[in-house]
């Protein structure tokens, strides 16, 4: 029997039992309450006083749902060398994930998984002032005595 026969014998027949046959065919994808919770981004504070802090914040960046914003001023103002190791463990955490990390300001860093970037502003160039219009040439020493001597 061929699909359209099938397909005709079964328009033709009780529509409820083709109903019934799509539903055992096929799978309702919905949304549940409690799996919109976990698929939210959280951006999350932490505060790092000691290097043992970290653990919490390399955990929910691999979790892969938190972006992470981190005052670092308690261990900076106690010990420059553990936090110069703790930022080195963020960072190395940041790219493995595919992440990134930036600090802003004195005292805080931003680290994110790998669907965010950190924006960075690119520093404006002052345009170069000109004193006049002629051209600026460079000279080297023997151009500068050759210049002396017609001047004179």
């Amino acid at each position: 029997m061929g699909f359209w026969s099938k397909l005709k014998e079964k328009l033709s027949g009780d529509s409820s039992e083709l109903i019934k046959e799509a539903e055992d065919d096929y799978v309702e994808v919905g949304s549940s309450p409690n799996s919109d919770s976990s698929s939210k981004i959280i951006v999350r504070p932490f505060v790092i006083e000691d290097f043992e802090h970290i653990k919490p914040i390399l955990d929910s960046l691999r979790e892969g749902h938190t972006i992470a914003l981190v005052n670092i001023k308690p261990l900076k103002d106690r010990d420059l060398v553990e936090l110069k190791r703790a930022i080195n463990k963020l960072k190395k955490t940041c790219d493995a994930i595919e992440g990134d990390i930036a600090g802003f300001g004195d005292d805080w860093i931003a680290a994110t998984p790998s669907f965010a970037r950190i924006y960075r502003a690119k520093p404006k160039e002052e345009p170069k002032k000109r004193t006049s219009g002629a051209p600026i040439t460079e000279f080297n020493s023997s151009d500068s005595k050759a210049m002396e001597e017609e001047l004179e």
